[in-house]
């Protein structure tokens, strides 16, 4: 057999951690796995040679790998990271293929593209020949395309026993994969750990809002720029050789607070990094700072969260706001909106600082807006027009998606809107299925709206020339398609007010805007529409209420009915149950609403009584102090409730307490004096009987007027130092 087509061991040590490459080995041979690992386990620039040296091994059949990446920077810095790994040049053995963009040959072995690139190779030739193994990249991210080629190729494997089949999660969007893919038996999941360097956090909120009815406010933006300059300077002051990542929604705030930061740090280079910045300045952006070059941050869209790694950044500064694919109703067609990040972005995010040694993370937003982020992103199948994707899956001979294992369903009041345009285009037939004008369109990359005009206006003459045109006037237009003319007032809410405007437009035209006062029922509409779409947290929660929510969590994980489900979920469904008054009242004008007491509608009766006994707020230690309990989130009521207490107050504590009616054992977070964690225990008896003489050693030289008693068994719990009290 000829030599291997990559040095694996040449590859692993430029790696964070390649310990789980035998595990990895043993399950892709399988033909299918899921490899669930953190944004900075190496996973992109690991798995791809190891799968592409199990098809040399196997020698039965092509050898290319295909790995798709959501983000064309990011496919062609992966390309770029692996090439150099391997000692070659981008193009050779590893190569990228992305819209414009092509170094690939003969021999590449592994190929980065775009899902969109690979949707429309399956579309081409649905066997992929001269494809050995697809690799899924960033699967937790939901991108609608890579949710369509999960289908597409999961049903293509069972015709095509040779083929491999890989996706990589950072999420616990593992075990759904692995359902998909391994057909009759999940297929195995494989976790790659990461190197985990300490990570400070910082909190840096706004005094204003971050957005209003136009869009992030100028005021947020001078407030990241300031607090990126000044959180740049401290980190360079500490660690001279420091990069910062700077976090913003869209293209347009990137560049509006890298000129703003141009300003305030003169001597650092400002690089922006989003989908418009040509290939030379994404390259110069995530290819590291030059030997003795000045002090670099990078101001990026969400792209840089995940699948590539910009070298040298130990500080990220983060807005909390990202840019999601909605349906706009009015034009029947997908749009970006800006919207507070999810937590497990903005926990993506932070860890970027932390990738290559410790970090610090400043977000610009309180401990309250983050509470009340949702936990996760919302998947692009759940929010986007579908017109594209249904005529790719009619192509494709499974109209509407059925037949394909699909992450989740197509929604399907969305998808009849979508199969009605198509069979308007002349799409799709009555059944659903393509027709040859429908295949047409599927080859051009854009929204078959758009595809259906470029066709159109390329048929009337050959590359088509408009030579003379005569302008249309308002007063003709409307004349002429006076049945599309409309006049309606839209309200909308965005958490704290109700704003509408009156609209005049003549199809998806808008001939007319006009600001109005919202009138009643739109309003109301408006108000239960958003927090429908979006959650009970766009309103935010308040500290009393996310603290409430978690502890009713707690109760209905451990105990069950009646208390009450508070997931995102159960909360929305149920809005009129417990929300209705605050939502009126916010359609009649008021400014935000605390959730704690509709909250409290939800308690059962006469079980509510029992609330402060089954979780209560606060738990009374040896040392006569009550300690506030931390719940576990919401979202994930399964975790530990947490006792942080100095070590002083617990002496002679053996029992470990539990709350949940003895089904939840409280973990400590035993603290210094200075109130740092010394040890986290969920067995206090253990415990003292064992570390603590190691803490005592390390710990009463540097504390010495704190009481560090050889028997912790016997010394009374304090509050107090060792100092005599004061007499008068």
């Amino acid at each position: 057999m000829s030599a291997a087509p990559f040095d694996l061991d040449r590859i692993g040590a430029g790696l964070p951690v390649a310990g789980a490459a035998g595990a990895l080995r043993a399950a892709l041979a399988g033909g299918a796995a899921v490899v669930q690992a953190p944004p900075g386990s190496g996973k992109t620039t690991l798995v791809p040679p190891l799968v592409a040296a199990l098809l040399h091994e196997r020698g039965d059949g092509p050898a290319r790998v295909v790995v798709t990446q959501p983000r064309r920077v990011a496919a062609r810095a992966a390309a770029r990271r692996l090439a150099h790994l391997s000692g070659t040049r981008v193009g050779e053995r590893v190569g990228h293929t992305v819209r414009g963009d092509r170094r690939a040959g003969p021999g590449t072995l592994v190929e980065f593209v775009t899902p969109g690139i690979l949707l429309r190779r399956l579309l081409h030739d649905p066997g992929l020949p001269g494809t050995g193994a697809v690799v899924l990249d960033e699967v937790h991210e939901r991108g609608l395309e890579t949710d369509l080629l999960t289908g597409m190729l999961a049903e293509l494997r069972q015709l095509r026993e040779d083929l491999v089949l890989t996706a990589m999660s950072a999420t616990v969007d593992a075990a759904r994969f692995a359902g998909l893919l391994g057909g009759g038996e999940p297929a195995p999941v494989v976790d790659s750990p990461a190197v985990l360097h300490p990570l400070g956090l910082e909190w840096a909120p706004a005094p204003g809002r971050r957005t209003d009815g136009r869009g992030v406010t100028p005021a947020f933006l001078d407030h990241v720029a300031r607090t990126a300059a000044a959180a740049h300077a401290r980190a360079l002051a500490a660690h001279p050789g420091t990069d910062a990542l700077v976090f913003l929604p869209g293209a347009w705030e990137v560049a509006q607070v890298a000129r703003r930061l141009r300003a305030h740090a003169p001597g650092t280079e400002v690089l922006e990094l989003h989908g418009r910045t040509g290939a030379a300045e994404q390259d110069r952006a995530t290819a590291g700072r030059a030997p003795g070059g000045p002090p670099r941050a990078v101001v990026s869209t969400a792209l840089a969260e995940s699948s590539l790694t910009v070298p040298g950044v130990r500080l990220v500064v983060d807005s909390g706001l990202a840019r999601e694919p909605r349906r706009d109703a009015a034009r029947g067609m997908t749009g970006l909106v800006t919207v507070a990040a999810s937590r497990a972005s903005a926990e993506q995010r932070a860890g970027r600082a932390a990738r290559l040694g410790p970090g610090t993370a400043v977000r610009c937003y309180d401990e309250r807006t983050w509470a009340g982020m949702p936990a996760h992103g919302t998947p692009e199948v759940a929010a986007a027009d579908l017109t594209g994707a249904a005529l790719l899956l009619a192509c494709w001979g499974s109209p509407g998606g059925r037949g394909l294992a699909l992450p989740d369903p197509l929604p399907p009041a969305v998808l009849a809107e979508a199969e009605s345009v198509l069979r308007g285009l002349g799409a799709v037939d009555a059944g659903g299925r393509a027709t040859a004008a429908g295949r047409a369109l599927a080859r051009v990359p854009a929204d078959p709206r758009l595809a259906r005009g470029l066709l159109d206006g390329t048929r009337a003459s050959t590359m088509a020339v408009v030579r003379t045109a005569a302008a249309l006037d308002r007063a003709t237009a409307e004349r002429c398609a006076e049945h599309l003319l409309t006049d309606t007032v839209r309200a909308s809410f965005d958490g704290t007010r109700v704003t509408a405007r009156r609209t005049r437009a003549l199809g998806a035209i808008e001939l007319s805007a006009t600001p109005v006062p919202p009138p009643p029922g739109p309003a109301r509409e408006a108000v239960r529409a958003a927090v429908a779409a979006r959650g009970p947290g766009l309103l935010g929660w308040s500290e009393a209420a996310d603290r409430l929510r978690r502890r009713l969590a707690l109760l209905h994980d451990r105990l069950g009915p009646p208390w009450p489900e508070v997931s995102d979920a159960a909360l929305t469904a149920a809005l009129e149950q417990w929300l209705a008054p605050e939502l009126d009242a916010l359609a009649a004008g008021a400014r935000g609403a605390d959730l704690a007491e509709p909250l409290r509608r939800l308690l059962p009766w006469p079980e509510a009584s029992r609330l402060e006994e089954l979780a209560p707020e606060r738990l009374a230690v040896p040392s006569g102090s009550r300690v506030r309990i931390d719940y576990p989130p919401a979202d994930d009521p399964a975790g530990r409730p947490v006792v942080a207490v100095k070590l002083q107050e617990c002496f002679g504590w053996a029992a470990t307490p539990a709350v949940a009616a003895g089904r939840a054992p409280v973990l400590f977070h035993l603290l210094s004096p200075a109130g740092r964690p010394l040890a986290v225990t969920g067995d206090l008896a253990s415990f003292w009987a064992g570390p603590y003489a190691q803490v005592r050693a390390e710990m009463r030289g540097r504390y010495p007027k704190h009481p560090w008693p050889e028997d912790p068994w016997t010394a009374p719990a304090t509050a107090r130092t060792t100092r005599p009290a004061r007499r008068g």
